[in-house]
């Protein structure tokens, strides 16, 4: 009889389990910081992020904004280390400084996914994978573009946030090209923390400084040469014409500008990172081996293209 009721008890939790689904899965608790929204470039990044989570049920998000401050984003990530989420995905504000907080990271065994720019540490099994752009080739496509173009003259650099690896990068390759051609000549260097409001108080100070010696301007991102095309009208000069204006990012605006033939040209950084983070995510948990670097594909748009471009933008 006691065979015959366990025999009853195990058949009716099989058709409990069958009826309302086999248990939900455990969720895989991701912590990201992101270093604010200093551009429509990073909304965008933001934006996928958030939006690819939301997508994924099996995504637990904790999302937190640095407000490009490294100080707030090492806190948040010794913050997740202490809720012991599965990973810990950030973009760091600048390149060094990071060390010891990843270090607790890996004594804590949570791995570490780099988004976009990327961190100098001489251990690099600190994290498991970065995810972005390679911006040496960015600062590379601008200085080529400006030789195949027959550009020539003084060259104004507008450069992104001190210390960030993109501003470095953009610069770097940038320089390795055009330290060989004589008749480009940087003249003027200075940042504008990839912000379009710095981006035009830095172009006033350009032209306060050269004036109509300025030829070229090279803006380490849309947002700042978005910022610079303002002044550099309200001075009484022709972006585009006047002087030539190249940016890194690709953003909605940014075609909208060279539409109007303010902007000569912009080199593409695709910030739509979030799809490729989350499958980086879920192939860890999964155990599987990730590659050290994912560089995205990337384009570039002179003004030309931007009409009939613009309405497959994304961003």
């Amino acid at each position: 009889m006691k065979k015959i009721s366990f025999v009853w008890a195990f058949l009716a939790l099989v058709m409990s389990v069958s009826a309302f689904g086999a248990a939900p899965k455990k969720k895989i608790n991701v912590g990201f910081s992101q270093i604010g929204a200093e551009s429509a470039w990073r909304i965008a990044d933001t934006e996928s992020i958030i939006s690819e989570a939301k997508k994924r049920p099996n995504i637990e998000l904790k999302f937190s904004d640095a407000q490009q401050k490294q100080e707030n984003q090492i806190k948040v990530i010794r913050s997740f280390i202490a809720q012991k989420v599965d990973v810990i995905g950030f973009t760091p504000v600048v390149e060094t400084g990071y060390e010891p907080v990843l270090r607790e990271a890996k004594k804590a065994k949570i791995p570490v996914i780099i988004i976009d720019r990327t961190v100098d540490v001489k251990d690099t099994s600190l994290w498991v994978t970065h995810i972005g752009s390679d911006m040496v080739e960015e600062g590379r496509k601008v200085a080529k573009f400006m030789i195949a173009k027959g550009w020539k003259g003084n060259i104004a650099e507008m450069v992104g946030t001190v210390g960030s690896s993109a501003a470095i990068d953009r610069r770097q390759g940038f320089m390795e090209i055009v330290k060989n051609h004589p008749e480009l000549k940087v003249v003027l260097s200075k940042s504008g923390n990839f912000t379009r409001s710095e981006g035009k108080k830095v172009m006033e100070t350009f032209l306060k400084d050269k004036g109509k010696n300025i030829n070229i301007l090279y803006a380490h991102n849309d947002d700042m040469a978005i910022g610079a095309i303002q002044a550099i009208e309200e001075y009484g000069l022709r972006p585009g014409v006047d002087i030539k204006i190249i940016s890194c990012d690709g953003i909605h605006d940014a075609f909208q500008a060279m539409i109007e033939g303010k902007l000569n040209c912009t080199v593409e950084c695709n910030p739509l990172l979030g799809p490729q983070f989350f499958d980086a995510v879920e192939d860890l948990k999964a155990g599987k081996k990730l590659p050290k670097e994912t560089i995205t594909k990337e384009s570039i748009f002179p003004m030309e293209v931007a009409k009939d471009i613009m309405p497959t933008r994304k961003y």
